[in-house]
């Protein structure tokens, strides 16, 4: 992984993890935080795939969750917005895009580790009960709509280049 990414991913994953918590203690929330990561390294992996990407990203901020949390109806609270200017918009749709959909984040999963063993990436691609259970928000594919309907054509185009979006 790209070290340029880190901050990126951990505000990511923090913000879709604030959006979308677990249900329950905290294993449950231990779990849905692995999930959440594991999506967000791929999505930022596949959204930013050179170290030049990266670099860029790194100077230019990726944009913050302002779109996000108004789609979302997140109340931020003052003080609370450090953080949030790292979060990528972009990385966050793909990641709920990828764990809505196994065969997606399959596909994903396997174009950023160049088809080799997926392990690295275990509870996004193959996921338990408990892990199912710790994610239900960040999985249900009609709650996380509003946030993967901002991008979800272009993770589709940046998947399978050759396909022609319609409509």
């Amino acid at each position: 992984m790209q070290a340029d990414l880190s901050p990126v991913i951990a505000a990511t994953a923090q913000w879709l993890t604030r959006s979308f918590p677990a249900p329950g203690g905290a294993m449950a929330t231990a779990l849905c935080e692995v999930q959440a990561r594991q999506a967000v390294t791929v999505a930022a992996r596949l959204r930013y795939p050179t170290e030049m990407d990266a670099a860029l990203v790194g100077l230019a901020g990726p944009g913050g969750s302002g779109r996000l949390d108004w789609v979302t109806g997140a109340d931020v609270a003052d003080g609370d917005e450090d953080w949030r200017t790292w979060v990528d918009e972009v990385v966050a749709s793909w990641a709920v895009c990828l764990l809505a959909d196994a065969g997606l984040a399959a596909t994903a999963v396997d174009a950023v580790r160049g088809g080799g063993p997926a392990a690295e990436f275990r509870r996004l691609v193959s996921p338990d009960e408990g892990d199912r259970r710790a994610a239900v928000l960040l999985r249900h594919p009609d709650l996380v709509a509003p946030v993967a309907g901002l991008h979800r054509p272009a993770l589709l185009s940046r998947l399978d280049p050759d396909t022609t979006l319609v409509g």
